[in-house]
């Protein structure tokens, strides 16, 4: 198929400022489809979930409706799928959770590469728990974690095993499958950090071979919010804290408080929108998606090939993302200028590259960059030629200035 990529920017209306967006990973741009689809939720009628009056069945059909989608999405089953106000959120709700079971001498392993809410949660856990905490490390020369890495850090007393399936800073994808086939043979759980990972490929619960995968909305074209999959009968053994009179069944059980039906509703439509990138393809969501995706890549690599191309032009520049699975996603660092400057200078012209290390404090850290990081480009659906164009020819300017 033809990626369409203007008949795709027609129907983001942020688009009209102007902007060229490269924010990306820290959260995309919304379409016109799922703008509507939360107004329409809203416009109602709605109210608390329920089988009688119209507003409580539109609330059901809503939640039912994103758990099918968000299945889809992620090659689940809907009873698996959990919301939370954000990946951060579930990730820690669910570390109290299983750390429960845990007791001193048990271990976690926690990787550098990680966003830190796949590390943090799990380290306050364990020390709650008086467990002990292994870092898996990964090569800053190649930005690659590989499974010999977190082989290096199991044991028979791990219990779990949290990883990230793509680097939100570096853009690296570790074989995460191979890292849960190790983990499982000492009886660990995988937890899957997915929120940068599922922006840019199609999330396969079981094939990825993870016990839990997180992921949030807004980095795949929906509103803020997080989505947790895990096969039900695992959640059905797990006893989160919750109100006495909140209901038991699994998934709801892990839900705290009334969903926020709006921006669920924005969700499904987002998955949809995903769903018909290719508008030639056909058949079930779940295949309409497998061929999105496969022409979102196709996109995105030859933009990535244009933005290797043009950076490989200018001096003075360390390009820290090097593995070879990865993203669309680069961390630059500058031999003469602050990435900060940087930053603020593209802004001026209409350029949206932030600089930071966007949680990812530990790989940040291990990359030999502190606390700062530096300047991260992120590629979305929605971006063009012109886009990067626009990105090296000020990028270029600056580093002349």
């Amino acid at each position: 198929m033809t990626y369409d990529i203007n008949a795709l920017r027609s129907q983001f209306p942020a688009l009209d400022a102007g902007v060229a967006h490269f924010d990306g990973p820290g959260g995309t741009q919304t379409p016109r489809p799922v703008i509507e689809a939360i107004a329409g939720a809203l416009a109602g009628p709605l109210s608390n979930r329920g089988h009688n009056a119209p507003g409580e069945r539109n609330a059901e059909a809503i939640v039912n409706g994103t758990r099918a989608a968000l299945a889809d999405l992620l090659g689940a089953d809907p009873s698996g799928i959990v919301f939370g106000r954000s990946a951060t959120q579930l990730t820690y709700d669910f570390s109290r959770t299983l750390a429960k079971s845990w007791a001193p001498g048990d271990e976690v392993v926690v990787t550098r590469l990680d966003h830190d809410a796949n590390i943090r949660p799990w380290v306050q856990a364990a020390e709650r728990a008086g467990a002990t905490v292994r870092w898996a490390d990964f090569d800053p020369a190649t930005g690659e974690l590989t499974p010999d890495d977190i082989r290096a850090v199991l044991s028979e007393r791990t219990r779990l095993v949290a990883v990230t399936a793509a680097s939100n800073l570096i853009g690296t994808r570790p074989a995460v499958p191979e890292i849960s086939r190790l983990a499982h043979e000492t009886g660990a759980l995988v937890y899957v950090d997915g929120v940068h990972h599922t922006a840019h490929a199609l999330v396969d619960l079981d094939r990825l071979g993870a016990d839990f995968v997180v992921c949030s909305a807004y980095k795949f074209l929906g509103p803020h919010h997080g989505v947790l999959a895990a096969r039900p009968e695992l959640l059905e053994t797990l006893r989160p804290d919750k109100l006495l009179p909140s209901t038991d069944v699994v998934p709801e059980r892990f839900e705290l408080g009334t969903l926020p039906y709006e921006f669920l509703a924005g969700t499904r439509a987002a998955v949809d929108f995903l769903a018909g990138l290719d508008p030639s393809a056909t058949g079930s969501r779940r295949e309409r998606l497998t061929a999105a995706f496969e022409a979102l890549e196709a996109h995105e690599r030859v933009l990535r090939a244009q933005l290797d191309k043009g950076l490989s032009s200018l001096d003075g520049i360390t390009v820290h993302s090097r593995a070879a699975d990865r993203t669309p996603t680069l961390l630059l660092t500058f031999r003469e200028h602050s990435t900060v400057d940087a930053y603020g200078f593209l802004a001026e012209r209409g350029v949206h590259a932030p600089s930071g290390s966007f949680y990812a404090i530990e790989a940040s850290r291990r990359l030999g960059l502190g606390d700062t990081g530096g300047l991260r480009i992120g590629l979305a659906p929605y971006n063009n030629a012109e886009d990067v164009d626009r990105f090296l020819a000020g990028l270029g300017e600056f580093l002349a200035s």
